[in-house]
């Protein structure tokens, strides 16, 4: 862990400018060895203190020199240099001298020019009114009451009442004082806004407050975490509470009230647990923060701190539950859980994410990571291959490969490593699930364990796709089904290739799947025709919505030629950017919860 003493920042860590020139805007995947993860993220939890006033060394400024020289159109346009082929040579050095203000998108971070009102990724508005209404509020307007479509949207979202006060909401606002101390060249992804945006979301649909009950929040005893991580671990994090600002990996922060809120988040999944066992609660979901499930057995790391699923499911189990079932739905393997649990098989682990061959953050969970020693077979990963997975493919999985072997296993609780980074419009999954996608396989999932069922939340980075999806999520507890179902669903060819693949690995260990595994088989030849005609459709309808993509004042402004340049032969902005997988400024952040 890197830790700064008496508020002096650390120096950044974080390669930016490597990391435009690697994805650039056709978004691919950085193959540099330099640039991966694993060079990135430290491993170790021990302490480092570094002295912020060194100079940069000669090394430092030769790899400035080289990153300039391979700028992209996208590293152009950060800049701000843009060249109209106009001769403006009596204005243009006082250009090069002035300072360029801007202005951070509430929803998904994104920097913007000072003058420009709406984000030109998402388009916030730059006074929305997000963390009053959630994801009720008007993206477009800054004005403080809800419009009268909103407001027809939270009645029809407060009609429908079923079972009320059944479920239980686990809270606290101490863990919003845990934030990064000193913002480097752009917000942390993992902020306290993140919870704003919820609870503002439940309480404008009257949801929670209201219709839910409050869990009393506690901090989780070190007893109870040595269940599931080292004591250097624990101790690790307790001693961030005498720094003022401290890192145990470039992308995981913590301040003097970090371990708090860590401690409090997972005492309150602890007892959510212990609750929903012994029936005073039907259900749950946790609103807690930092996230958990990347954090194992003896490190922190992806903005985790303490497993909060693995400390709930051993409190499920000294509250008397025999096997516990553990959904990670988190766009990011969570490699902390399956690390706590790989040799254990009284704990189910299945985990659907992105992957690509190891290539995704944090690199682990191939289909044939299955567990050890006892535990094999009671580790299931779902790794998918690319980006842009939406609820088609997430629902397949579910049909075929998460249900069929969780109902084998017949857990006594079930719970939900709820990540909403898969969702649409996240800037780091680059994913494609709907509110209504998560609200389905919160529904699958709560045929099981005879209902007794645990969200916890771990990422998700645009306030309004993580206040949307878990507001459904939450409904879909309380009694109300999604707005639509996903019955007859027909997978990407990707989709169906990686359900494949998992399932030609688990049935040494689910007899029952060589069924389900012929089946698909069969069906694949037959579904073929099927891939290539909505291959086609998609790529039309991604056609046209990059031509609507940009601000059509662009044309006219100072950013025409990028206008000009990114519409040339009607292909638009590049999808990767439409999900805002590569902020403009050279701060994306590439490791990630």
């Amino acid at each position: 862990m890197k830790c700064v003493i008496n508020g002096k920042a650390e120096e950044s860590v974080r390669n930016h400018g490597h990391r435009i020139s690697c994805q650039g805007l056709n978004g691919g995947s950085c193959h540099d060895e330099s640039c991966s993860e694993e060079n990135i993220s430290e491993k170790s939890s021990g302490f480092v203190v570094n002295n912020l006033r060194r100079s940069v060394s000669p090394h430092a400024t030769l790899r400035k020199g080289r990153q300039q020289k391979e700028m992209t159109l996208e590293d152009m346009y950060n800049q701000g240099d843009y060249d109209d082929d106009d001769d403006d040579s009596d204005w243009e050095p006082i250009q090069k001298h002035m300072e360029i203000r801007k202005w951070f998108c509430i929803n998904c971070t994104v920097p913007n020019f000072d003058n420009d009102v709406y984000c030109y990724i998402c388009g916030e508005h730059k006074e929305s009114g997000i963390l009053r209404h959630g994801f009720f509020a008007s993206s477009i307007s800054q004005e403080a009451d809800l419009r009268e479509e909103e407001l027809e949207l939270v009645q029809r979202s407060k009609g429908n009442r079923t079972s009320d006060f059944a479920t239980a909401i686990g809270f606290d606002e101490r863990m919003l004082l845990h934030s990064e101390v000193e913002m480097k060249t752009h917000p942390h992804p993992e902020r306290p806004d993140r919870l704003r945006a919820i609870a503002a979301s439940l309480a404008t649909a009257g949801i929670y407050p209201g219709r839910c009950y409050p869990v009393t929040p506690r901090e989780i005893t070190k007893e109870e975490l040595l269940m599931a991580h080292a004591l250097e671990h624990i101790e690790a994090v307790d001693l961030t509470s005498r720094l003022h600002i401290s890192y145990f990996t470039p992308d995981t922060y913590a301040n003097e009230h970090s371990a708090r809120s860590a401690r409090l988040a997972a005492g309150l999944c602890a007892d959510l647990a212990s609750e929903i066992l012994s029936g005073r609660a039907k259900n749950g979901f946790a609103m807690v923060r930092p996230p958990g499930h990347h954090a194992g057995i003896k490190q922190a790391m992806g903005f985790c701190l303490h497993n909060n699923a693995a400390v709930a499911a051993m409190a499920a189990q000294a509250a008397g539950a025999k096997r516990v079932l553990i959904v990670d739905w988190d766009v990011h393997h969570g490699n902390g859980t399956q690390e706590i649990f790989e040799q254990n098989k009284t704990v189910l682990y299945i985990s659907l994410h992105r992957h690509e061959g190891g290539m995704f953050y944090p690199g682990t969970g191939a289909a044939d990571e299955i567990g050890t020693m006892d535990g094999k077979g009671f580790c299931v990963n779902v790794p998918w291959s690319r980006q842009g997975v939406g609820d088609n493919d997430y629902i397949f999985a579910f049909q075929q490969v998460v249900i069929p072997i969780a109902s084998e296993f017949a857990p006594d609780i079930t719970i939900i490593s709820a990540g909403f980074d898969a969702a649409r419009g996240d800037p780091l999954g680059c994913c494609d699930v709907t509110p209504d996608g998560y609200a389905q396989m919160t529904h699958m999932l709560n045929a099981l364990s005879g209902g007794k069922l645990l969200v916890i939340l771990e990422g998700g980075y645009n306030l309004r796709s993580i206040s949307s999806s878990a507001t459904a999520v939450i409904k879909a507890l309380i009694g109300e089904g999604p707005e639509y179902k996903l019955e007859k669903v027909i997978p990407s060819k990707d989709g169906m290739e990686t359900v494949l693949e998992v399932l030609k690995i688990q049935l040494n260990y689910w007899p029952f799947l060589e069924n389900i595994f012929k089946k698909l088989q069969q069906q694949l030849e037959s579904l073929s025709f099927q891939f290539t005609a909505i291959s086609k459709f998609a790529e039309q309808e991604t056609r046209k919505r990059r031509r609507v993509a940009l601000p059509t004042w662009w044309k006219w402004g100072r950013k025409r030629w990028l206008y000009n340049v990114l519409h040339k032969n009607g292909r638009g902005v590049n999808s990767q950017r439409l999900n805002w997988c590569a902020p403009l400024d050279g701060s994306a952040y590439s490791i990630a919860q």
